[in-house]
């Protein structure tokens, strides 16, 4: 009887050897991504589609982890720290044009229209921006909108010459306009915004000048990886695209569901601040004419050749990228799970 039994067990095991095998086929790849900055309002979706199960059923095994800074983004992408990142296509394009062996790629953008500005006092002098001319700007040297700023002046006619800057940190740019020490400050509104919200000047008090008002040709956030690891694996970076633009669509239609896993993955959250960062993120960089109408990441390749353009001017970079070498949407979900 023992024989018989033994005997049985195996024939009944047999049909299963196979299995650890196909099991290992299957297993999700592992992708490190990094977000741009600290988790905020406006990156919350991705720790919500990770907590929803959006990469999982994407087939992969994702770590997210904050940034710190969309100029370091690159740097740590190229560098193999991680395999993808989020960060403003800005100081992305900066790179890629100084570090051409790097080898990075965009494969997918959501933020349609740029979020750098300029912003002053609402009850101040200043109503226009040729009237910043021969006015005080605070910014840290590294500000995108302060590296930028050649580009708005030029496309809204002002004498960048008259312009005096002074160079903060930070966490002083915003102080400096609250005790009227500089007249306006530059940066993404997602930031100074907020920021200055919480030393007491609320959004009314604020104006805000978009550098995209005056005709400057920008974009936002941009998803990139290296070519190298786009080689080796495809469907790792399918994967997580698909999974991104899910919990990006589904966070923009449930967007306090988003800051609740944001408060649980970071527990000092400040829902109401948080909340209306990512409205900001969404509402003034994401959904736009264009995307409402054609979807998210449908780039118009001479658009993206103006922004090479505007980009590679503003950092005195010689004119060599080209929309081809720095993006391309091979690797999407399809155009229907891009809609809003």
């Amino acid at each position: 009887m023992p024989k018989r039994r033994n005997l049985l067990l195996a024939a009944a095991a047999a049909p299963f050897v196979g299995l650890p095998r196909i099991a290992a086929a299957q297993a999700p790849a592992k992708l490190r991504f990094t977000l741009d900055w600290a988790r905020q309002g406006p990156n919350a979706y991705v720790d919500m589609g990770r907590d929803k199960g959006f990469f999982r059923d994407a087939g992969v095994d994702v770590t997210v982890d904050r940034g710190f800074g969309s100029g370091r983004v690159p740097t740590d992408i190229a560098a193999g720290a991680y395999d993808m990142g989020q960060a403003d296509i800005s100081p992305v394009i900066k790179f890629m044009a100084e570090n051409p062996s790097a080898d990075l790629v965009v494969v997918g953008i959501w933020g349609d229209r740029s979020l750098l500005s300029v912003t002053v006092r609402a009850d101040g002098a200043i109503k226009t921006p040729r009237d910043l001319e021969g006015k005080t700007l605070a910014a840290p040297e590294s500000d995108g909108g302060r590296q930028l700023f050649p580009a708005f002046a030029k496309a809204a006619g002002i004498d960048v010459g008259t312009i005096n800057w002074m160079t903060v940190t930070s966490e002083l740019r915003e102080v400096m306009l609250v005790q009227k020490r500089a007249e306006g400050i530059t940066g993404a509104s997602t930031s100074t915004s907020m920021s200055l919200k919480a030393l007491g000047m609320d959004v009314p008090q604020q104006r805000v000048m978009f550098y995209r008002d005056s005709g400057v040709e920008l974009l936002g956030y941009c998803y990139l990886t290296t070519r190298r690891y786009l080689a080796a694996n495809p469907e790792a970076v399918r994967g997580a695209l698909k999974a991104l633009y899910r919990s990006l669509t589904y966070a923009n239609k449930n967007r306090a569901e988003s800051i609740a896993v944001l408060k649980k993955v970071e527990p000092l959250t400040d829902v109401a601040i948080e909340t209306e960062r990512q409205a900001i993120a969404f509402d003034d960089g994401m959904i736009s004419d264009h995307v409402v109408k054609e979807g998210l990441s449908v780039v118009d390749p001479a658009r993206l050749e103006r922004v090479l353009r505007t980009v590679e001017t503003a950092y005195n970079l010689p004119p060599k990228l080209t929309a081809e070498r720095v993006y391309t949407d091979a690797y999407l979900p399809p155009l229907a799970e891009r809609r809003l």
